[in-house]
């Protein structure tokens, strides 16, 4: 970690999040439900403490998670934040490095001031608290709302806190399945289900309900798929003018990775895809196995936890984006 910031101790965290202030909550391009989660989750518990408070993201929440903020913001843009909201504090969730704020990071004319993550692989760029045992950096938002509540900071969780914070962990744990969840986040996500939302509703929201265009994305995944080392290493890539012709809007590309992922055999996925004609190619990655597919990414600038990352790849073509991947990946599969 870098000297030039701070690491925090949890109170200490907890105490700087006490002090009021106008707070401008960011989080990473293309959030999942562990980013849109922790940063509404953290937005309803700092203006239970008297924050004026807003969440902001280079892209909008993503359809599937959007019932659970759809009453609290219309749009996490920047260019919708209210002119006269000038931020005295800023807070970064789930984001490992700046590059994940993508045009963000330089749209912002404000620094951040803390970083709330629980990626084992970063970047700090302000003052952190950075938890790698945590499964979602929703269990770190959790526990900063036990620190106010026994510390009589609130006096009771606010409206939506455990529907937000529970999405955020259930989410970044694939609805508890992962090798990440541990026995405190049961007991975490058992606190949640407290009967301020309907869990079994959120769940079917978030894992079982497909809409058309996810279809059409595993689809052509599974059309689109390589395989390599004897099948261990799986890649489902889309060149631009496969998505163009798909005609589906970016944020349901996560089909890609799910696909390749839920190969029998496989122990690294892959997803690749070119968004536009720039020579840019979007990268995911998840590990079956014991490869660290952080380091994978890192090697790239990206990064992430060692089961799941991300990072984007500057090749002039789809077929140089995927030999750099599977030239990288040979030393997982000696």
């Amino acid at each position: 970690m870098s000297p030039e910031y701070k690491a925090l101790g949890f109170s200490e965290l907890c105490e700087r999040l006490t002090t009021r202030a106008r707070t401008l909550i960011v989080f990473h391009d293309r959030p999942d439900g562990d980013a849109a989660g922790s940063a509404f989750g953290l937005r309803a518990l700092l203006e239970a403490l008297g924050s004026e408070t807003r969440c902001v993201c280079s892209s909008e929440v993503h359809p599937r998670y959007r019932f659970a903020v759809e009453e609290l913001c219309d749009s996490v843009l920047p260019e919708n934040l209210p002119a006269d909201f000038v931020p005295e504090r800023v807070v970064s969730v789930d984001t490992a490095s700046p590059a994940q704020m993508k045009e963000l990071d330089g749209r912002l004319k404000y620094k951040v001031d803390i970083m709330i993550d629980h990626h084992g692989r970063g970047e700090p760029y302000a003052d952190y608290y950075v938890d790698g045992g945590a499964a979602a950096c929703g269990e770190i938002i959790y526990d900063i709302a036990q620190y106010f509540l026994n510390n009589g900071k609130i006096s009771k969780l606010p409206e939506r806190f455990a529907l937000l914070t529970y999405m955020a962990i259930a989410t970044d744990t694939g609805c508890f399945k992962y090798s990440n969840t541990t026995p405190e986040t049961h007991r975490r996500a058992a606190a949640l289900m407290d009967g301020s939302f309907d869990y079994a509703e959120t769940n079917f929201r978030l894992f079982d309900s497909r809409s058309k265009d996810e279809l059409k994305v595993s689809s052509a995944a599974m059309q689109n798929m390589r395989f390599y080392f004897d099948g261990k290493l799986a890649i489902a890539a889309l060149d631009y003018a496969q998505i163009l012709a798909l005609g589906v809007p970016s944020e349901y590309y996560d089909g890609l990775i799910s696909a390749a992922r839920s190969v029998e055999g496989v122990e690294v996925a892959v997803a690749v895809r070119r968004m536009s004609e720039q020579p840019v190619f979007r990268v995911s990655t998840r590990s079956n196995g014991a490869a660290d597919v952080s380091e994978l990414c890192a090697k790239f600038g990206g990064g992430g936890h060692s089961k799941a990352a991300g990072c984007s790849i500057n090749a002039k073509t789809l077929e140089e984006a995927i030999d750099m991947i599977v030239s990288e990946s040979k030393k997982f599969f000696k």
